[in-house]
């Protein structure tokens, strides 16, 4: 079975995704027939679910060509993101790691347990072949092909940034502006230049060592400013942001609306 999201990352110089909070299967057909996105991110990190959802979201973006990826919890991120890659799921986003080590620990427990390889045991749900269900070696060739992403969100991981990008199985990074402002222990708000500098030095490092780099961000306009610093992988949006923006700035226009009317 061929990951479609890592054949993507592969031949594809844009990589466009969206992001979602809600689990309802629909939402992932309204982003596939959307047309574009190469896949959507579930944020199992703030959403409740169960892992009937994750089958039912895995099987609406297979049906429009999407792939999905997970960002599940720090904590219990080894038991989600195996749940979520036998559901289905092409990739996962792990967050909160701080070094080399932590991420090589976290990469062996969703490696297949072959010779030589990590602890993974043959977790057959969903990886169904006609009638048969897959082979272990073919099981285990699909596994090792999930793609892994990281977030470089806290002062330790951007200390041992470098070493972390000669770390072969990294798909792809991305700078976390506001976990990494809290945990230098102030608002982001108020250090702006600071944490942009430190963002664009994990978009430069990690590039240079020839990893991809993905950025967060809430329109197309915002996309100029990292494809010129050599980013090609972009997550627009989220679900409850979008519907936030749209019932503030709706409103406001009905209200000034209804206003200009009856004066």
């Amino acid at each position: 079975m061929i990951n479609q999201l890592r054949k993507k990352l592969q031949e594809q110089d844009i990589i466009t995704a969206t992001r979602i909070d809600f689990t309802w299967a629909q939402l992932v057909e309204i982003i596939g027939c959307s047309g574009g996105y190469d896949y959507v991110e579930f944020l199992a990190e703030y959403a409740p679910f169960d892992q009937y959802d994750l089958e039912s979201m895995a099987r609406a973006a297979e049906l429009h060509q999407l792939s999905m990826i997970i960002k599940p919890d720090y904590h219990n991120r080894i038991y989600v993101a195996q749940k979520a890659i036998a559901s289905g799921f092409e990739g996962v986003l792990f967050t909160d790691h701080t070094c080399a080590d932590e991420i090589r620990e976290t990469i062996a427990a969703i490696t297949p347990a072959i010779p030589g390889g990590g602890t993974l045991g043959f977790v057959n749900r969903r990886w169904i072949r006609s009638a048969n269900l897959s082979s272990q070696m073919d099981y285990a060739r699909d596994v090792q092909d999930i793609v892994k992403g990281f977030m470089i969100e806290k002062v330790e991981a951007v200390k041992n940034l470098e070493e972390i990008c000669q770390i072969p199985e990294v798909d792809f990074l991305q700078f976390g502006p506001a976990d990494f402002s809290m945990n230098s222990g102030f608002d982001k708000q108020e250090h702006v230049e600071e944490v942009a500098e430190v963002g664009r030095y994990v978009i430069e490092t990690a590039l240079r060592y020839g990893k991809r780099v993905r950025v967060e961000i809430r329109n197309a306009a915002q996309a100029q400013y990292y494809y010129r610093l050599g980013v090609r992988d972009y997550a627009l949006g989220t679900d409850l942001r979008i519907l936030k923006d749209y019932y503030k700035q709706e409103r406001e226009l009905l209200k000034t609306l209804v206003q200009e009317e009856s004066a």
